[in-house]
């Protein structure tokens, strides 16, 4: 036990023979229960965990792999079955260093947080300066749009696998609806928040070993916009419509509105303009224009009025 509470580490595995028996043996005395999920792995992994004597260990099999979300989601659920007070992500490829550990939860403990997260750009220089340049640039961009479909503002480097839940708030959770792939870190933000979950970021270092991920940039740029797109929609409607009606709404679906109604009708009376060569009357111009000045000015206030919304 840690501070009198249980802790769990879940450890989703996949092809990780060479790598998961380490995280296993430097895992802290602290961790109760070492909680690691094969996840449809063809390598040794399994037969590796099986022979793995120690008394702490707890393994979960999936026949098929269903990514790191899938595996998250299994532990989790059998997390609660066991019972403790929180669970701990660490991923299988000893990136995550067991030092960090203990100051993800005080974190968690002494701001009576609902949800820890790791946050490499807090850390010093030297270490960020070892992730690699494509994962930094990605993260960066990522971060943004994580930002705004989370409603979680004050959060930075949201793909950090390394994070701590309270059991009290993943029970509160639709735990089924989580992404089951590598967009589970960031889906994980955008379900807490609709139940009003309060986060913190915690400074690590940034450990980069010679274990390429398997996750693919085009993979990333290409899905994780979208679903970032719809995961805002359904955080607005969730949260702000069906649990307790914001303003927010008002402003946001009012200044989209304007902005669409502007939009259209100027392109079309642009369009005219060029068809015919008539330059188009003052009128008209004021039209287009005072909708989408005053629809931009409410979507700037439903905007504003997100980030005021953020648990804190």
């Amino acid at each position: 036990m840690y501070r009198g509470l249980k802790i769990i580490t879940a450890v989703p595995a996949h092809q990780a023979e060479a790598t998961v028996l380490g995280v296993i043996e430097t895992m802290p005395k602290i961790v109760d229960t070492i909680l690691v999920v094969d996840d449809g792995s063809k390598d040794r992994t399994w037969q590796v965990l099986s022979e793995n004597k120690n008394p702490r260990l707890v393994l979960l099999r999936h026949e098929k792999n269903q990514g790191v979300g899938g595996a998250m989601v299994t532990a989790f659920q059998h997390a609660l079955e066991l019972g403790c007070d929180v669970v701990v992500k660490m991923d299988s490829d000893g990136q995550m260093h067991p030092e960090d550990l203990a100051p993800l939860l005080d974190a968690l403990i002494d701001g009576k947080y609902d949800y820890a997260k790791g946050n490499r750009f807090l850390d010093h220089r030297p270490h960020l300066a070892k992730m690699p340049k494509i994962r930094l640039l990605g993260n960066l961009a990522l971060t943004f749009l994580t930002k705004m479909a989370s409603g979680y503002w004050h959060i930075f480097d949201p793909q950090n696998g390394f994070i701590a839940a309270r059991t009290s708030v993943l029970r509160r959770l639709e735990i089924d609806r989580i992404a089951r792939d590598y967009f589970f870190e960031n889906d994980m933000l955008i379900n807490l928040n609709i139940i009003g979950a309060r986060i913190v970021d915690v400074p690590m270092p940034a450990r980069y070993g010679r274990e390429r991920s398997s996750m693919r940039i085009a993979t990333v740029l290409l899905k994780f916009p979208l679903r970032l797109f719809w995961g805002y929609w359904r955080r607005i409607i969730e949260r702000f419509v069906l649990r307790d009606f914001s303003p927010l709404v008002l402003f946001l679906f009012a200044g989209l509105g304007m902005m669409i109604f502007a939009s259209v009708f100027g392109g079309m009376a642009w369009y005219q303009s060029y068809r015919t060569g008539v330059v188009t009357p003052t009128g008209t111009i004021m039209i287009a224009a005072l909708p989408f000045i005053l629809g931009f000015q409410l979507v700037l206030q439903a905007l504003l009025l997100d980030i005021q919304s953020t648990p804190r």
